[in-house]
């Protein structure tokens, strides 16, 4: 193996695996390393590393590339090669707004009439997070955050609301991964919480209020992160009035609290 295939390392052979074609495995494979940022913003991918690494021709590999690029998360010039797409302020604030319209009505709309078994639900998740985000378990806490939010639409039972909610969660899988730390995660856990203790009490309104709150604080600390690492963004400079929005709400939330 070469010395460029060698710094894919931490890519499988997918030539070998039964499931789904060829094209589909590699999509899987390269996806999952952009998202998890071991192919960090602005990486210059070789493609030939990429098959003899992967163990498959060029043209999966084209075809994978082109289908990623067509997700935003790699960029294609003929005459400087691919890379792994900078993240853009612009499509995360779209992916938000999407996720707190939807969620927060959601919210409202289950403390209508919430079952117990939705509640017992969320509750059992919220008590398998806060033990995660003790004992520093970083993957496990992505798989119970996501679990919260799906409980949220599988109860919901809007087939075409959860499938818009699921394309913007994944346009959002980066800035999870950029974000994670055993700060945010408790701070996160202490979000889902209170969006449950409204639940608890059918305050539809204090549900979503603490939904918008909890997807509001990451957008704030992603700002706060392209100011320190403008070089992973492709449009680095923030918003001043929604900046300044979100520190008013900082602010508000400090007051409530």
């Amino acid at each position: 193996m070469n010395v460029k295939a060698e710094s894919y390392a931490f890519l499988g052979d997918v030539s070998a695996t039964a499931r789904g074609g060829t094209t589909a495995r590699v999509v899987s494979a390269l996806r999952e390393a952009i998202v998890s940022l071991e192919l960090p913003p602005g990486t210059q991918l070789d493609k030939n590393a990429l098959c003899e690494r992967l163990g498959v021709s060029r043209f999966p590999v084209s075809e994978a590339l082109s289908r990623l690029q067509a997700e935003g998360l790699v960029e294609i010039r003929p005459q400087s090669g691919t890379t792994v797409s900078l993240i853009r302020l612009g499509d995360v604030r779209e992916n938000l707004f999407m996720r707190r319209a939807l969620e927060a009505e959601a919210v409202r709309s289950l403390a209508q009439n919430l079952k117990p078994d939705l509640l017992q639900a969320l509750q059992r998740n919220i008590r398998y997070q806060k033990a995660a985000a003790n004992a520093g378990d970083p993957i496990g806490f992505h798989k119970l955050d996501l679990e919260f939010h799906e409980i949220i639409f599988t109860a919901l039972g809007f087939p075409r609301v959860r499938a818009s909610v699921e394309s913007a969660r994944l346009g959002l899988d980066r800035i999870r991964r950029l974000l994670a730390s055993k700060r945010r995660h408790k701070l996160t856990y202490d979000e889902h919480a209170r969006v449950v203790a409204a639940l608890e009490k059918g305050d539809g309104d204090a549900a979503a209020a603490a939904m918008i709150n909890h997807l509001d604080a990451v957008m704030e600390e992603l700002l706060s992160l392209a100011e320190k690492q403008p070089e992973i963004f492709a449009d680095r400079a923030p918003q001043p009035v929604h900046r300044a929005a979100l520190a008013a709400k900082a602010q508000a939330r400090k007051r409530g609290m």
